[in-house]
């Protein structure tokens, strides 16, 4: 029997804006092989409280950010974390805030991004499971820049270096009775041959479904 916990990996295959899911599903099924079974959508409805109740961790990788998750799906979603599911949100998956309801819970907004160059990133919490042993590296990204809400505290991991100073590029924080990560790198497959981003991504599902 697979004692492995699950994992649901949220993006598109079909009619992504920017980020396709192809490709980096196989990476990510690769970092967490020895973990976590990951299963690859593009469906929305999997949001449905039916539907992601039976997993230990939702992954978005979604790239719609025009369209929005409907009422029942946003519900779906907000129910799953604050009673005890887990959220990890890599870099475009966070155009999921297109809801505000779901802005809130993952504490802050994409605004925009510079365009893709070497980014150095540096560690601002090693205690925390999901940067333990973690050091700083450097790897080619998509610069992404946030504005932060003021109701949900949360804990800044990583920032990067700009020309205005250093940005957060991770953070992680308890929502109800569940956890949420954002890791802002992961714009294509090449960021996931970094194995520095790959551990991060492994430690931030771990954490997110409770394994740490």
């Amino acid at each position: 029997m697979d004692h492995r916990k699950k994992a649901l990996l949220i993006g598109d295959y079909t009619h992504p804006d920017w980020h396709p899911l192809q490709g980096v599903d196989g990476e990510i099924s690769r970092i967490f092989q020895d973990t976590i079974t990951v299963q690859c959508s593009e469906n929305r409805n999997m949001l449905l409280h039916e539907n992601i109740s039976g997993f230990d961790v939702c992954i978005s990788y979604m790239d719609d950010w025009r369209g929005k998750v409907s009422p029942q799906q946003t519900a779906g979603l907000l129910s799953y974390v604050s009673n005890g599911g887990g959220l990890v949100i890599l870099h475009n998956g966070i155009s999921l805030q297109n809801r505000n309801e779901i802005k809130q819970m993952i504490g802050a907004k994409f605004l925009h991004h510079p365009p893709y160059a070497p980014l150095e990133f540096t560690v601002t919490e090693e205690s925390h499971p999901v940067t333990e042993g973690i050091s700083g590296f450097t790897m080619e990204e998509e610069p992404y820049e946030f504005e932060f809400g003021s109701f949900t505290e949360t804990k800044i991991l990583l920032h990067y270096q700009s020309k205005e100073g250093p940005k957060p590029a991770a953070w992680a924080h308890k929502y109800g009775l569940g956890r949420i990560v954002y890791l802002m790198p992961g714009h294509s497959v090449p960021s996931f041959a970094n194995e520095t981003y790959r551990r991060l991504v492994l430690q931030a599902g771990k954490w997110a479904a409770r394994y740490v």
